[in-house]
């Protein structure tokens, strides 16, 4: 993608300086890892993995974000962030639940909750583009 669309692909790394100057990081993992999941972006899964685990996230933590909504390991803020996670990403005919929303801004205001909108729609596009050009994550041996 550098070399096709070098001016495209520094344009979606500057919405992610962006929202990784206004999303707390850990939150921040736990967002790309659950989006990934949801679209079978393996590349992705495999990076923020990584990344979430060198900055001291839990392999339980990230393993349980298949079933958060099954597990205790998610405080109610990070609960309403993985809920608007999973709405955003599944955007359907109806759009994002209002009790979603509402719970988001309930903990992250609204300009808060408009950034994990921005986050979240970042990651599902460099999920897209992972998937379309069928990127595949490094062996490690």
């Amino acid at each position: 993608m550098m070399k096709a669309m070098p001016a495209g692909v520094k344009a979606v790394y500057g919405v992610e300086t962006y929202v990784q100057s206004v999303v707390d990081h850990a939150l921040l993992h736990l967002i790309k890892v659950r989006a990934s999941l949801i679209n079978g972006c393996g590349f992705c899964i495999d990076m923020h993995t990584k990344d979430a685990v060198k900055e001291g996230e839990t392999t339980q933590r990230l393993f349980g974000l298949a079933a958060w909504r099954e597990v205790s390991f998610y405080d109610e803020t990070e609960r309403a962030a993985l809920a608007l996670t999973d709405a955003v990403t599944k955007l359907g005919d109806h759009g994002v639940p209002d009790e979603v929303w509402d719970d988001a801004v309930k903990h992250f205001g609204e300009e808060g909750t408009l950034n994990l909108v921005l986050a979240i729609g970042t990651i599902n596009l460099w999920n897209r583009l992972a998937i379309s050009t069928k990127a595949q994550p490094p062996v490690v041996n």
